[in-house]
């Protein structure tokens, strides 16, 4: 049985950091599409981050909002997959999720409906 499990969300000030981390039992985080969303209240839930393959090395992509304050990572051998949040905004006030695949890691789409397995969720709440 597949579980992502979520933690380190929190309440911060505007400018500060928080470290998400994802757990996963039952499941490679290494070997399939796995990504981090988020869902602010009364939106629809978007990608955040993702590892994808690009010309055969895995490297990282962000949407647009996130970019160059967000950091994805993994550790294989813990089997997690981590999101360092910097510099935060009041705008990246969401539940973030990480989500799982059956994709292998040839190809990760951004689409949320391709995601099989989520996690519960952990809240960051950023004020100003």
């Amino acid at each position: 049985q597949v579980q992502l499990v979520e933690s380190g969300g929190g309440s911060v000030q505007a400018g500060g950091s928080l470290r998400l981390s994802c757990a996963a039992s039952g499941y490679t985080t290494s070997r399939y599409c796995t990504a981090w969303f988020r869902q602010a209240p009364g939106k629809e839930r978007e990608w955040v981050a993702l590892i994808v393959p690009i010309g055969g090395i895995s490297t990282d992509v962000y949407h647009d909002s996130v970019k160059g304050r967000f950091t994805i990572s993994e550790d294989n051998a813990k089997n997690t997959l981590s999101l360092q949040m910097n510099g935060l905004k009041p705008e990246d006030t969401a539940m973030y999720y990480c989500a799982g695949s059956s994709i292998g890691r040839s190809w990760c789409p951004h689409d949320k409906s391709r995601y099989t397995y989520w996690g519960q969720g952990t809240q960051v709440t950023v004020s100003t």
